[in-house]
């Protein structure tokens, strides 16, 4: 059935070939053909607050924004009673499960994204974390007259350490580690390296904005950061957004969050076949190292918290290996879109290759997962690649199908809110950018 609901239009199917060159504005006239495809502006959420409760933790690369996991709940999880995320980031996803009563699971490869969405979703008794909150702003405002206890700090291994902090900031980033490392409460240890992440990053000479490791050119001419005062304001707002977490909570429900890759396979001991309510995520748009640089963005944070491989992090998500072997996917439009791309650039096919094969053994995996009735809701993406716009999309419901699931609707949005930057460099070439992607697309599939 899902085969005859996805061909049901063939003029549709031929004119997507045609557009593979043209701008996604273009591309969303030819949408129009499509049965269950709309654009609708009420999901765009242009002036929702997208920081409440405990998504005001942490910035991140191209998060999903709460309203839309929210939206997705109501109108398809009000049943549900687990909710699985195979690519959780920080755990928008999750936080948002919980808040309505049902219980969650995430996974994720990065030990950052790990770190942030366990935190997120991690109940903690208010009236002691202020205490350790108290503690914590009595113990740096006695060390400030300390200066040699700030300098006999021991500072951990981060590769190239001073081209990227100046010693006065790597001395007292130094201080805040060791400091956290002896809290003996593992959540509330977590809730103060969640801040200490952040403040790693902005007390860094790292250009703010960019999610690529890049040097501001003017970090010479930068006043010396305040680290213990970016510290405190980052612990105080996130102590503000736990507050509002917790009261808003619904029942006992709970999160899970996990490191395994569902590429290779979902652990059955953590997650049985057909025990999973709705799936709701954001997978990658694409390889890290030609898209959005997860592993680049967070490394520095990955190595000041002792993560291992902090800087293997973008070779091991989806497309990190490049495959040299050909591969026919079970998606006619993915494989003509890759004949135009290779047309174009062999090297460049061959990362579009790589990625979407991980991708199609990760829906593979995951559709197993999901009980009959069960909601698969994929937020992708459709980027470019040499001039060919890749309808991401289109595939995944057609990935679905093949694992024996209906295409129910595809939404179109903008993404005013998402964080992405607007030029980005595809060809990798210096000086040479492409617009980023303006729309994307919440794709909605059910299990027969």
């Amino acid at each position: 059935m899902g085969r005859e609901v996805f061909n049901i239009n063939t003029k549709s199917k031929q004119l997507k070939r045609v557009a593979t060159k043209n701008e996604n504005s273009n591309l969303l006239e030819n949408y129009k053909l499509r049965e269950n495809v709309t654009t609708d502006e009420s999901w765009d959420f242009r002036k929702s607050n997208t920081k409440e409760f405990t998504h005001c933790y942490h910035p991140y690369p191209a998060m999903m924004i709460p309203q839309v996991a929210r939206r997705i709940l109501n109108d398809y999880g009000k049943k549900s009673k687990t909710l699985f995320d195979p690519f959780c980031g920080t755990g928008t996803s999750l936080v948002e499960a919980n808040l309505v009563g049902i219980n969650a699971i995430g996974t994720d490869i990065n030990p950052l994204a790990r770190l942030i969405a366990s935190t997120k979703t991690s109940k903690i008794d208010i009236q002691v974390l202020e205490l350790f909150l108290q503690d914590f702003i009595n113990y740096f405002f006695s060390i400030s007259f300390q200066i040699e206890k700030v300098k006999s700090v021991i500072i951990p291994k981060v590769k190239n350490i001073d081209f990227w902090f100046s010693k006065n900031v790597q001395q007292k980033l130094g201080v805040l580690l060791d400091y956290i490392e002896g809290i003996n409460d593992p959540s509330i240890r977590n809730f103060f390296k969640v801040a200490f992440s952040e403040t790693v990053r902005e007390t860094s000479f790292v250009k703010q904005g960019e999610f690529k490791l890049v040097r501001n050119k003017n970090f010479k001419d930068s006043r010396e950061p305040d680290v213990f005062g970016v510290m405190i304001i980052k612990l105080s707002r996130n102590k503000q957004g736990l507050v509002e977490f917790e009261k808003t909570l619904k029942n006992d429900s709970h999160a899970s969050v996990y490191g395994f890759n569902t590429v290779s396979n979902i652990p059955k001991e953590i997650i049985k076949e057909s025990s999973i309510d709705i799936v709701v995520t954001s997978p990658p748009y694409g390889d890290s190292k030609t898209t959005v640089a997860y592993g680049q963005y967070s490394r520095l944070s990955n190595e000041w918290l002792g993560y291992e491989e902090a800087n293997q992090v973008d070779n091991i998500l989806m497309g990190g290996v490049k495959r040299k072997h050909k591969h026919t996917f079970k998606s006619d439009i993915l494989n003509d879109v890759i004949l135009t791309i290779q047309d174009e650039d062999k090297e460049r096919g061959r990362d579009v290759i790589s990625f979407f094969e991980d991708y199609e053994k990760s829906i593979n995996n995951v559709s197993k997962t999901l009980r009959k009735g069960g909601i698969a809701c994929y937020v992708v993406g459709n980027r470019t690649v040499k001039g060919s716009s890749i309808p991401t999309d289109e595939i995944t419901s057609q990935l679905f199908e093949e694992n024996n699931f209906t295409h129910i609707e595809t939404i179109i949005r903008n993404i005013p809110n998402k964080r992405m930057p607007s030029k980005n460099s595809p060809s990798n070439v210096v000086g040479v950018t492409a617009s980023t992607m303006k729309n994307e697309y919440i794709v909605v599939c059910q299990k027969n």
